[in-house]
């Protein structure tokens, strides 16, 4: 196994976490639902925020 420099070895786990990450980053965006519900604690219609992927 190669020795690794600090510097090498910051730039491997730069490397390693920037392509976990690329595929999520590269989704689109969640869509956000606004929908409005009754609730019987309050006894009036409110507004719910849904975040559907």
């Amino acid at each position: 196994m190669p020795e690794l420099t600090r510097r090498g070895f910051i730039a491997a786990s730069i490397a390693a976490g920037t392509a976990r990450h690329l595929p999520q980053i590269a989704r689109a965006k969640p869509k956000v639902i606004l929908e409005l519900v009754f609730d019987k604690g309050l006894g009036m219609m409110r507004a719910v925020e849904r975040v559907v992927r």
